[in-house]
């Protein structure tokens, strides 16, 4: 067999293999002959070697750079390896699944934890949270009632503690998904926990994230004010949001949402949380409603199915993490009414498109009857 035809056939085999990130080293070697071969004679077999060879090449770097762009590979604790990583994505972008390479995936639909009764306080009692660069792990608690002017004093005292390089990252840096450093201050009403909080960033807006979870031992209406402060503690802007109905033992999420425009373009230097709770005006229908959320390439399809008899509204928020880095936050209303609630009887589908990479969500929701819709 000529020399020719066995580069050729190398140059093939290597171009298919490299859909599979493994055909890297025969297309290499099928380039080397290629180009012994080009030296020799100038013929269109040989080009052709060459051209297959070198798309043999350029494919698994296409595809590590579509996945980590030029950064080296990271992965968290549970996330897939370096190879499955690459194919997962890669695939799951045209529409293949391969989530099955992924057997630490978790389940796309948080269940909530186990609930427990608490006597409920009187409702001026509150309990401070604060999340700083130098240890925000630690959560500072104090009970508060009519002392207003102190509280705030001890909530952003520490603002001045904050490495001035953190404060100040600027630039491309601070433009990113996730920000787990943001220091963060606020209340919580007694009887409600504090699960997880998040701070993520891109070039429109500036978004915390918490994770809460009623175990006030009753129905509660939620309420939440962000404000958004500069070094200095001066206020920046604010984003009001309501969670209607939370049963006890439920988890649910706030996110506070701040125009760049409204910030004058800057990131805040921190972010305070103010939350309320008082009784629901809606009657809670959760028991009735069933929600389930499928991931499709870059997109998560959260579908609700109301099994009562009345019309419900459900409100849904769908965390996208990529390993343990919050990377997007959306909001889903399902819908097949004008009303923006769903039909007695009937379920309906959203879909929300990721702009960043992710490997698996979350979803908190909460469903109350829609009276008036």
């Amino acid at each position: 067999m000529h020399i020719t035809t066995i580069a050729l056939i190398i140059s093939i085999i290597g171009l298919i293999s490299s859909f599979f990130l493994v055909g890297i080293i025969p297309s290499l070697v099928s380039l080397i002959m290629g180009i012994r071969l080009v030296m020799e004679e100038k013929s269109i077999p040989v080009v052709r070697v060459l051209a297959i060879s070198c798309a043999g090449i350029l494919l698994p770097i296409i595809m590590y750079l579509n996945t980590f762009g030029f950064a080296l590979p990271k992965r968290a604790e549970g996330d897939p390896n370096f190879f499955q990583s690459i194919i997962i994505n890669n695939y799951s972008n045209l529409g293949l699944d391969f989530s099955f390479m992924d057997k630490a995936k978790e389940d796309a639909q948080s269940e909530p934890l186990a609930s427990a009764a608490v006597e409920e306080e009187p409702p001026e009692e509150v309990v401070y949270y604060s999340n700083t660069t130098d240890d925000k792990k630690d959560s500072e608690k104090e009970n508060s009632k009519n002392d207003t002017d102190d509280t705030n004093t001890s909530i952003f005292e520490s603002l001045d503690s904050i490495d001035p390089m953190e404060k100040n990252k600027g630039g491309i840096v601070s433009i990113a998904p996730s920000d787990d450093d943001m220091p963060s201050y606020g209340g919580l009403p007694v009887g409600t926990l504090l699960i997880a909080q998040y701070f993520r960033e891109d070039d429109h807006n500036a978004n915390p994230v918490l994770v809460l979870q009623n175990k006030t031992g009753q129905l509660c209406r939620y309420e939440c004010i962000f404000t958004a402060r500069d070094k200095d503690g001066n206020e920046m802007a604010i984003s009001e949001k309501t969670v209607e109905v939370v049963r006890d033992g439920s988890v649910f999420v706030f996110e506070g949402r701040f125009d760049k425009k409204d910030l004058n373009g800057r990131k805040p230097d921190a972010f305070e949380f103010s939350i309320t709770k008082r009784d629901p005006y809606e009657n809670d229908m959760a028991n009735f409603i069933s929600v389930y959320t499928n991931v499709e390439g870059t997109s998560a399809i959260l579908t609700a199915e109301n099994k009562s008899e009345k019309k419900v509204k459900v409100d849904a928020y769908v965390l996208f993490f990529d390993g343990k880095e919050l990377v997007d936050c959306m909001w889903m209303i399902p819908q097949n009414t004008d009303e923006v609630c769903l039909d007695p009887g009937s379920f309906a589908s959203i879909r929300g498109d990721a702009y960043y990479r992710f490997n698996r969500v979350e979803t908190f929701y909460t469903a109350y009857e829609a009276i008036g819709e």
